[in-house]
């Protein structure tokens, strides 16, 4: 009896306080969220708006350079994107003491990261690949080689980075190490699976990736201010400084900028006309249907004195209200998901790569699920 009383101590009054900071810590109080965690009673948020604005307009202007360039510079783009997420998220699970009795352990996850890249980009780039890559006969031949083989050899790179993961298990560092497998293969899925879809989409057509990543930009940009100047009332506990004031701002701002955006970037070929090789010149090519736009007259009983007695509008931009729709409504659960995750390893942001923003995979969390719903679009088009 004695031992079992020994065994099971009743709780202390310290231990009780622990519990609760450690709840608290999980999951804000509501209550504490109407003060200084909102943005609106942020002392210092001209201050980091400002920096925020900073880092914007230098990415801004860095895009639109990159898309003036073509279609290639996007891919590329895309890629040097895909290397900093990569290396934000490897980073996050990384311990000292362990990575120090494993010399060469991290450099297997890259190994498996290129493995992934050629996986990947070479189903999507091997037709054009063929076409355009050189005139050359013997580097034709290569490349014509690596292209037909380009399963079997994504298939022993694979069997390779697993061979070479088996004979460097040790003992006493087996759970770490298959804790990173399975956190590099879950890393792998989550970036590769949507960079397809972009991929494929900026090869369809720049409209078809710039559209979607302007709208998950403009709808941070108008979440940001509405809850900078407006916003009282918390959205979500996992994320204190979003707020529905913000969120339902955000939300009519992004319908109506689909709308408008889809009718200015459809009247240009530059954006609509798919890519068939790996060229860079300019494109020109006839119009589907969904950009060829079509006459509406306003109604009757508008007043004889008002200007406009009709209006012209593409098919495309009744899709890109879908479009609208999911970027502002379901895209921001992917920032709630990162910022769970943010707050289950107890950091404030994925890294520190944008002053004010973070890191790359701060920026591109929302964009992980709207490349395969714009992908699914396609087959209703």
């Amino acid at each position: 009896m004695q031992k079992d009383h020994i065994s099971t101590p009743p709780s202390t009054p310290i231990s009780r306080i622990r519990q609760r900071r450690r709840s608290l810590e999980a999951f804000p109080d509501l209550s504490k969220l109407q003060g200084s965690h909102l943005l609106v009673d942020d002392k210092n948020k001209y201050r980091s708006m400002w920096i925020r604005a900073y880092s914007s307009f230098w990415m801004l202007a860095s895009v639109i350079l990159i898309v003036y360039l073509g279609h290639l510079y996007i891919c590329a783009m895309v890629v040097v994107i895909q290397i900093f997420m990569i290396r934000e998220l490897f980073s996050l699970r990384i311990r000292a003491h362990e990575e120090k009795c494993l010399p060469g352990f991290r450099l297997l996850n890259w190994h498996f990261f290129v493995t992934a890249m050629l996986f990947v980009y070479g189903r999507i780039l091997t037709q054009d690949l063929v076409k355009t890559v050189t005139s050359d006969k013997f580097f034709y031949k290569l490349v014509s080689g690596l292209i037909k083989y380009h399963m079997v050899i994504c298939y022993f790179l694979y069997i390779a980075g697993l061979v070479w993961f088996i004979l460097t298990l040790k003992k006493k560092k087996m759970k770490y190490q298959f804790g990173q497998y399975a956190w590099t293969h879950m890393i792998l899925i989550v970036v590769f699976t949507q960079s397809s879809f972009t991929v494929a989409n900026i090869f369809d057509g720049i409209f078809w990736f710039l559209l979607p990543a302007s709208l998950i930009a403009i709808n941070d940009i108008a979440a940001y201010l509405f809850g900078f100047f407006f916003g009282r009332t918390p959205l979500i506990k996992l994320s204190p400084k979003k707020t529905w004031e913000g969120f339902i701002g955000a939300s009519i701002a992004t319908i109506v900028s689909a709308f408008i955006l889809a009718n200015i970037l459809g009247r240009f070929q530059w954006m609509t006309c798919p890519r068939q090789d790996l060229s860079t010149g300019w494109l020109h090519c006839d119009p589907g249907p969904l950009f060829k736009p079509e006459y509406y007259l306003l109604p009757e009983w508008l007043p004889h004195w008002f200007p406009w007695k009709g209006t012209s509008v593409l098919p495309v931009q009744w899709h890109a209200l879908c479009l609208g729709l999911f970027a502002s409504i379901i895209a921001p659960f992917g920032g709630f998901f990162a910022s769970g995750f943010k707050r289950a390893f107890k950091i404030k942001d994925f890294g520190d790569s944008i002053p004010g923003h973070g890191g790359f995979t701060d920026r591109m969390d929302c964009q992980v699920s709207f490349a395969p719903f714009l992908a699914s679009l396609f087959l209703l088009f």
